[in-house]
């Protein structure tokens, strides 16, 4: 009862969502969305602010008070703050904060593996630093970027922006901000061109630990140095062997193109090979000797120790931050809301605005004219904007009443390849829906029922349709679009003042004109109804050869003058015609008695 329902059908007929999968024949990579309501509307910058509209799209609400606060704010927003403050650059670099708050809310085993994958790469610190400090300068907007005049403004529409604004942006951000910038460098990485963010100073022992790694290589060129003068006869070599790190974080001596001779083995005791490898078409083969061995006693894996020890640091750091996760929790969300724009005029000049009005009497509408007039686009127009109001959303329109509405029915001919039913029988199915849930609160949409059977069941099936909702008291909101030109005739559709019949207006230059290029659409919806389709105007229009526009203007004409049809002839026809004619000539002046 608080949400205005929506099913598939409806969904698809008014293209609320598009899913366009990924081009991809293996399936590789994501969906996206494609020409749809929500793809126009969404011009978040944030995935936090993306959810939430589609979470709102999802679930239209029918509270009356919330929607008037969210149009209050969308209106203030539009207008005034979104042209004096870049609010949009801020929220961008909230972008990646909503990977790191995942883990702000799980349980005590899970935030222990999520806090695991987070550190890996470390690299989810830095946004962190990045959101807060977005998060202070939106507060600082609302503090004192103001005017007295938009607050005044403000209070006019009744809009608590500000105070939320102050609830949610609380002064522990300001905490959280110097908490982080007093442990992480965000540039150290950068400057050093490894893995470390922990700021010089915070500790000393991991700074002496990223000392020695840091001066490391110069280190090693000089033990290599002092193990080479025991070593003269190879001091002369392209290539003189020197002590390296391996991948595996152990320290060995790397001999060039060819093994060690007997003499250097001699000269080094307990030289032990480890494995060789090739680098381009340098030859290199990897020892471990007593030296190597000291240096991975006195030493060991100093990089990894580095990485441990910041690890350490930033977990301690990471659950600190966790004990203000509600007060983030608050101001992520605020941000979402702001995070989220009205609809943008996106329509050419020609457009050809429509009123609407439906009261208490004449709530079916029934809508008739030519193909191609705009019928079924303008009540899908309808339809959307009474779902766009019930998101709090500004709508298409110079000015709109729209009352709140519990459910959306559309059978408007969708096919789903998936269905295993025929268009007919989805389009029967949804109407059987709409006759059994419908209230007086519903809006209902029916684009050509009954043109999927013979047409006097079509005609019946619309016209029982139609009398079932009349009968009612206070029927639905019911807008048909149909061909069926048979329902204005009263032993088909009685009389009822609840039924209004309107049409889309076309402009002919006489009564009498046949010249199908005379014919313009106006695309103005004008109360009446119509008899005629146009449909060869249509077909004109579609790009169909003028020979069956010629062929199908000869077979209207007869069957609407009661006349046969004639054959269609060329010369081939022609002449096997007269052949004809001269053999049942000769039959006839031979005596088959």
């Amino acid at each position: 009862d608080k949400f205005l329902k929506l099913d598939a059908a409806a969904h698809e007929a008014l293209q609320i969502f598009q899913v366009d999968k990924h081009p991809s024949h293996m399936g590789i990579g994501r969906a996206k969305e494609g020409f749809s309501v929500f793809g126009i509307m969404n011009k978040c910058v944030t995935p936090m602010g993306r959810r939430l509209l589609r979470n709102w799209f999802l679930r239209p609400i029918l509270d009356l008070e919330n929607l008037n606060n969210r149009l209050n704010v969308v209106s203030l927003y539009s207008s005034i703050i979104s042209r004096n403050y870049n609010l949009n650059l801020l929220l961008s670099k909230l972008i990646a904060f909503n990977r790191i708050k995942i883990s702000f809310f799980l349980s005590s085993e899970e935030l222990m593996v999520s806090l695991c994958e987070t550190l890996k790469s470390m690299k989810d610190v830095p946004h962190l630093l990045k959101s807060v400090c977005s998060l202070l300068h939106v507060n600082k907007i609302f503090e004192v970027g103001i005017s007295e005049n938009l607050r005044e403004h403000m209070e006019c529409l009744n809009v608590d922006i500000v105070a939320k604004a102050s609830s949610c942006l609380t002064a522990e951000l300001a905490y959280v901000y110097e908490l982080v910038i007093g442990v992480i460098d965000v540039n150290r990485r950068k400057e050093k061109g490894y893995e470390t963010l922990v700021k010089e100073g915070f500790c000393d022992e991991l700074d002496e630990l990223r000392q020695i790694y840091e001066e490391l290589p110069e280190f090693l060129e000089e033990v290599s140095l002092l193990e080479l003068k025991q070593l003269p006869h190879l001091c002369k070599e392209k290539f003189s062997p020197c002590i390296v790190i391996s991948m595996c974080q152990r320290y060995l001596m790397c001999f060039f193109e060819e093994q060690p001779d007997e003499i250097t083995q001699s000269k080094i005791q307990d030289l032990e090979f480890s494995f060789s490898d090739a680098d381009g078409e340098t030859k290199r083969f990897f020892y471990r000797t007593p030296k190597t061995r000291e240096l991975d006693s006195l030493l060991g894996d100093i990089y990894h120790k580095v990485l441990d020890m910041e690890r350490a640091i930033i977990r301690d750091l990471v659950l600190r931050v966790l004990t203000f996760s509600t007060q983030l929790h608050k101001a992520v969300n605020f941000v979402s809301e702001l995070d989220w724009h009205v609809l943008q005029e996106m329509t050419v000049d020609t457009f050809i605005p429509n009123d609407t009005k439906i009261l208490d009497e004449g709530r079916i509408h029934i809508i008739t004219g030519p193909n191609y007039s705009g019928k079924s686009i303008y009540i899908k127009q309808v339809a959307l904007i009474v779902f766009l109001s019930h998101i709090g959303s500004f709508v298409p329109a110079d000015a709109a009443t729209v009352g709140l509405t519990d459910r959306i029915f559309c059978a408007m001919g969708g096919k789903l390849m998936t269905a295993q039913q025929s268009t007919f029988m989805i389009d029967l199915h949804q109407v059987g829906m709409m006759l059994r849930q419908a209230t007086s609160r519903s809006l209902c949409l029916l684009d050509e029922f009954g043109k999927g059977t013979l047409t006097e069941d079509g005609i019946g099936l619309l016209g029982g349709t139609i009398k079932h909702f009349a009968n009612l008291d206070v029927p639905p909101k019911v807008l048909v679009c149909t061909h069926l030109t048979e329902l204005f005739n009263e032993s088909c559709l009685p009389k009822s003042e609840k039924i209004n019949f309107y049409t889309m207006s076309v402009l002919r230059p006489d009564e009498n004109s046949i010249n199908v290029e005379d014919i313009i659409f106006l695309y103005r919806l004008v109360p009446g109804h119509a008899a005629l389709s146009y449909g060869l105007h249509c077909a004109l229009l579609a790009g169909v050869p003028d020979e069956v526009i010629n062929r199908a203007t000869l077979i209207l004409d007869a069957i609407e003058n009661n006349k046969n049809v004639e054959r269609l002839c060329n010369e081939k026809i022609s002449a096997k015609d007269q052949q004809y004619k001269v053999l049942l000539s000769r039959l006839k002046k031979k005596n088959c008695s």
